[in-house]
């Protein structure tokens, strides 16, 4: 009976194990642009240049469902970011870290959300119901 583990030391182990995974993905690296904020990003591999468009298309959704793509982008002041729902991966939003914008959370195909960049600078955003399984996303404003 001793060789028999206990409830409560399976669940403190799982809890163990859940707790190690969350601070893995919760983007806490220091490595990479932005501060490591796409450190743990699905879909991340290199920053996207759409400077000089009036609106360029983000999709939510995308990869296995719980991706922005690009995940990074960057623009010039003025343009209309439009990020657009796949229907894959379940209910999304997409939420400015310091809290410029957010979306409702929608789970169709087609649902669209969009802001205007005005001034420059770095725009961190995530999914909220999926940050720490990846979908973490970046918008970059420049002046022309």
């Amino acid at each position: 009976m001793d060789d028999v583990p206990r409830r409560r030391t399976v669940l403190t182990a799982v809890a163990s194990g859940l707790a190690v995974t969350a601070g893995c993905l919760g983007g806490n690296s220091d490595e990479g642009p932005y501060g490591g904020w796409l450190s743990s990003a699905n879909n991340f591999e290199e920053v996207v240049d759409r400077t000089g468009q009036d609106e360029v298309q983000v999709a939510v959704g995308a990869g296995s469902g719980y991706a922005f793509d690009p995940a990074a982008v960057r623009v010039t002041t003025g343009t209309q970011v439009r990020w657009e729902w796949t229907s894959f991966g379940g209910g999304h939003n997409v939420v400015e870290a310091d809290g410029l914008f957010e979306s409702d959370l929608m789970t169709r195909e087609g649902k669209q959300f969009t802001h205007t960049f005005s001034e420059p600078g770095v725009y961190r955003y995530v999914c909220t119901p999926h940050r720490t399984q990846g979908m973490l996303g970046v918008i970059e404003v420049v002046d022309e």
